[in-house]
């Protein structure tokens, strides 16, 4: 039976490079996003089948496991990618801004681990890409690293509740990816660049990372493809790094 895998926030950035590393791995990819991405390598057309959904809406993932579900398919993963950040400080956070954060980067992943949790068989596997932010503050991030925090403890809490079903439940942690996304947030007055991103992404490589780099969108796909894999069957309620060595643990 041919194995699919849901991925959100698929059409750009790390989203895209899953969906085309799992897409080239085999997998039928179901990939939901605000947008879909235009110029699919025409090899990977028929494998790769792009949904426009809003993750803050329950609904939008079941419509996302019905399709990896549906005739012959069978799905095996679901992995929460879709997010964004954006750096204030706390004088700034207003409920408008608190809120999209938390519905987008938090509930949106409760929505899809829900979704995952009725639409998965036995065996399968929930990953939340999550960021080093789920482990440490910093500066003007308060409310993006509050919801990365509360992603690693879903992704422990759902290890415990799932695990008598074979689903293992991980999150995988990088540090700053440059991505179109995360180019335009450093470009913000209030965030560690202040608006010098390229500048600063090479500051911080040479200063925090003992590999002298950042790592790749590439590199994040690579590890999501080992943890779905049957490689990682003993891997489970773990948040790991992809970080080429910032945060050592």
């Amino acid at each position: 039976m041919p194995k699919s895998v849901i991925v959100t926030g698929g059409s750009k950035g790390i989203g895209w490079a899953i969906v085309e590393t799992l897409a080239r791995s085999g997998y039928f990819v179901v990939s939901g996003s605000r947008t879909t991405r235009e110029n699919i390598p025409s090899d990977l057309v028929s494998k790769i089948l792009q949904i426009e959904i809003d993750v803050k809406n329950e609904l939008d993932h079941q419509t996302l496991v019905d399709l990896a579900n549906d005739g012959d398919l069978e799905l095996v993963a679901y992995i929460n990618n879709a997010g964004f950040s954006e750096w204030r400080p706390i004088e700034n956070v207003d409920e408008e801004f608190i809120g999209e954060i938390i519905r987008t980067n938090l509930i949106g992943y409760f929505w899809g681990s829900k979704a995952a949790s009725i639409g998965l068989k036995d065996g399968g596997s929930i990953i939340n890409i999550s960021s080093l932010a789920a482990k440490r503050g910093t500066s003007n991030n308060s409310a993006y690293v509050a919801t990365k925090f509360g992603v690693a403890g879903l992704t422990q809490s759902l290890c415990k509740e799932l695990g008598y079903r074979g689903i293992r439940v991980n999150a995988v942690c990088p540090v700053l990816v440059e991505t179109e996304g995360l180019i335009a947030a450093l470009n913000e007055r209030h965030s560690p660049a202040k608006g010098d991103s390229l500048d600063f992404l090479k500051s911080f490589s040479q200063s925090q990372s003992p590999l002298l780099r950042l790592p790749t969108a590439q590199e994040v796909a690579n590890l999501v493809r080992f943890l779905i894999s049957d490689d990682a069957s003993g891997i489970s309620g773990q948040s790991i790094n992809v970080d080429c060595g910032v945060l050592p643990n």
